[in-house]
């Protein structure tokens, strides 16, 4: 009776392991122009001081370094944009600028139908809003797509198929792209208005990096990781909170269509502690790395000892046991 009851026990215990790990790792996921056209040019309009400063959710405060970049490049930085232009570059494609070759930039919190701006204060100074007067569409370029979005202050900012159009302070000089991917939601400006890109990536997909080997991607092409503290058994559970989610944004929830060359089992989305959706590779948590400025950086590889890019089939790079 007792060699009865202790196997009875062992298969209980083992049916709740298998529908836990079943839950975890059961293959699929969870899915996740209105501005006024002032064509060639458009209504005198301007914003006040440039410098650096916080407003990426990224940065705590301006060092003296940055502070003199932004103070040195104050008179590029709060030129009106002039003739834009379009320049190729090799990581990401077509990518707009002013007239002195300054990336422009968009930001994610902004919203382009209808056009408004959710940068300001802090923010404007490290992401200076481009002004709208004197703004003219150069070789390659759609000038009905420019438009005007009048700011809190009242100035008219520029816009671009409804996003409004920034320069970023730490950009220096013409062909400089720093301010790409800054907090995961800082991205330079494609000549549609769309978020400049050498191809539609799907939400999750794999490269070969040179030192890596074959890593997870996001959509905009940044490293994806994971952090070792987390965990991903019997369910997911991310223990990067607070100001650690300002360095190592999460990653939402991706759809299993959406995926190329990711191991579908475990892939899945699940709800975080602060009610945030969480897309997971076979079960754990990934996250991009604020510290990552364009695709193909691997800044955040080894960081602290416990963040890792990741493998197609979850495991962290260099780490042998996940």
């Amino acid at each position: 009776m007792k060699t009865s009851w202790r196997n009875a026990s062992l298969v209980a215990s083992a049916a709740v392991v298998l529908a836990l790990t079943t839950a975890c790792g059961q293959e699929g996921g969870t899915s996740s122009v209105g501005s006024q056209n002032v064509g060639a040019t458009a209504p005198a309009g301007g914003y006040g001081g440039v410098g650096t400063g916080v407003g990426t959710g990224t940065e705590t405060s301006p060092s003296a370094s940055s502070t003199a970049i932004g103070q040195g490049n104050l008179g590029a930085q709060s030129a009106s944009a002039g003739k834009l232009e379009v320049s190729a570059n090799a990581e990401i494609g077509k990518v707009l600028t002013d007239s002195n070759g300054l990336s422009l930039y968009r930001f994610d919190e902004d919203t382009a139908e209808p056009p408004k701006s959710n940068c300001d204060g802090d923010c404007a100074s490290a992401w200076p809003p481009v002004p709208a007067d004197d703004a003219s569409a150069g070789a390659g370029i759609d000038k009905a797509l420019l438009g005007e979005v009048t700011r809190t202050d009242g100035t008219k900012q520029l816009t671009i198929a409804g996003w409004p159009a920034y320069r970023y302070a730490k950009d220096t000089k013409a062909g400089d792209l720093t301010g790409q991917g800054v907090g995961g939601k800082w991205y330079a400006l494609a000549p549609t208005g769309k978020k400049a890109t050498l191809a539609s990536l799907p939400g999750l997909s794999t490269r070969n990096d040179p030192n890596l080997g074959e890593i997870v991607v996001d959509k905009n092409g940044m490293t994806v990781y994971r952090f070792a503290k987390d965990k991903a058994w019997p369910e997911p559970v991310s223990n990067c909170t607070g100001a650690c989610l300002e360095k190592w944004p999460v990653v939402g929830p991706v759809s299993a269509n959406d995926t190329k060359d990711v191991q579908k089992k475990g892939l899945m989305s699940f709800t975080r502690s602060d009610g945030v959706k969480q897309q997971t590779v076979n079960c754990s948590p990934i996250y991009t790395f604020a510290g990552d400025k364009a695709a193909g950086d691997t800044n955040g590889q080894g960081v602290g000892g416990t963040w890792y890019a990741v493998r197609p089939n979850g495991d962290m790079v260099g780490v042998s046991d996940k």
